[in-house]
């Protein structure tokens, strides 16, 4: 589908039936599928020989939609995971080993840090945590002789810092080590990192892919970019034998397929955070209206955000869509189309204040979610960042005032309205 637009991709990729086959992508619910011969099972074991025999490894309504978000990143290969916080777990951790090390930008989802701070850590894989708007001396500085991955968000959760894939591309090729992005918010409707340097794209498939809050999800996009062969030393688990596999080579036989191939083989194999087809089903009747939604997302967002930053109750406002934010010229040449319908404000009166605004709306909910079509808000510092301490809350941008409103696709005028009369309260 590489010659169509991403508008028609959003529709058409992934999926492509024959004469007489349904024109819906099916749910395959099963979890086995039946062969003829005893030969033929054990070559799809052996990685021989294409198929499907176990859901936990493949299955074709997953496949299909993983082929589409990997036709709309402009990937080589992709697989979904059962959630974000997978996607990212193995996008690391297929490359990464007991005694390595990656680089990461500050400026991440509560969540992700936790997991690369402090779990993985737990594993023997150490993380540098890196300011997204440091130096490059600042930045090379921060690599070690064991560093395998570098990992920064698109546009962060939720402090919204976009970054500067150049920047960071640059330095993790200057030092022989894949860039992977995570693109959850600007989805690739609005950003496309393998055109700016990245090497593996993540997705939380549960926010604006999915876009209706019903189903938990990740993906792992690789460009086939990254060239594992000229660092084969580094990452010889893509180069050399894999013995759980009779000495299958991932680069040889699988070329640019080799990550995900690693990924599905062992790592699924093992961990088994699969995404069931049933959630892959109606993951993929959201992105079939992914460009639309994406367009209101972004239009309702800064129309809210010139509401808040002329109220004399609210303190700040910060979007990339504000030309008079710090983020607008990174913004403007990464996304140049728009960036996602997050914003995030303080109230004057700071976090009491901030309470009494968000108890007072009527219509738009208070919910652990973001970026769906309902609008919603959320206390990071009190709810996803609240594992932080201080410190930590600072480097990832949470202040303790700060809301983060996820501006869904209703009325701007009824969410403007929602908030003039919760306001009022403050």
């Amino acid at each position: 589908m590489s010659n169509y637009q991403i508008e028609t991709k959003c529709i058409q990729s992934g999926w492509n039936p024959g004469n007489g086959e349904p024109r819906v992508l099916p749910i395959y619910q099963s979890t086995t599928f039946k062969y003829e011969s005893s030969d033929q099972m054990g070559r799809l074991f052996d990685l021989e020989e294409s198929g499907y025999f176990y859901t936990r490894l493949q299955n074709p309504t997953n496949d299909a939609v993983a082929a589409k978000i990997c036709d709309l990143e402009g990937g080589a290969a992709a697989m979904l995971t059962s959630s974000g916080q997978a996607a990212n777990f193995y996008a690391i951790m297929n490359i990464c080993e007991k005694g390595d090390h990656i680089v990461c930008a500050s400026a991440i989802y509560g969540g992700t840090y936790n997991l690369y701070a402090h779990t993985i850590r737990k594993m023997g894989v150490d993380a540098t945590f890196v300011d997204p708007e440091c130096t490059e001396e600042e930045l090379n500085a921060a690599f070690q002789e064991n560093t395998k991955a570098v990992f920064g968000e698109s546009i962060s959760n939720p402090s919204l810092v976009v970054l500067d894939f150049e920047k960071f591309a640059k330095a993790a090729h200057a030092h022989g080590v894949p860039l992977i992005v995570d693109n959850t918010f600007p989805t690739p409707i609005n950003c496309r990192p393998f055109e700016w340097g990245a090497d593996i794209v993540t997705h939380s498939t549960t926010k604006y892919m999915d876009g209706h809050a019903t189903c938990v999800g990740g993906a792992i996009v690789d460009s086939g970019n990254f060239d594992w062969e000229a660092h084969g030393d580094k990452y010889a688990c893509l180069t050399q034998p894999d013995e759980t596999y009779h000495g299958v080579v991932y680069t040889e036989r699988f070329g640019k397929g080799a990550y995900i191939t690693k990924a599905t083989a062992q790592l699924m194999r093992d961990l088994g955070s699969i995404q069931s087809p049933q959630n892959a089903f109606l993951l993929n009747l959201g992105l079939e209206t992914l460009h639309l939604r994406m367009k209101q997302h972004c239009a309702n967002a800064k129309e809210v955000a010139k509401y808040l930053q002329n109220h004399e109750k609210v303190a700040w406002v910060h979007t990339p869509e504000l030309e008079t934010d710090k983020n607008y010229e990174l913004a403007q040449k990464y996304m140049p189309d728009g960036t996602c319908g997050v914003i995030t404000f303080g109230i004057k009166g700071g976090k009491e204040a901030c309470v009494r605004v968000m108890d007072s709306l009527k219509m738009i909910a208070i919910v652990t979610h973001v970026a769906d079509a309902r609008s919603c808000v959320l206390h990071p510092a009190s709810h996803t960042h609240r594992q932080m301490n201080e410190q930590e809350l600072i480097e990832a941008g949470v202040q303790p005032d700060l809301i983060r409103f996820s501006v869904g696709i209703e009325s701007a005028k009824d969410i403007i309205a929602d908030l003039e009369q919760a306001l009022a309260q403050a």
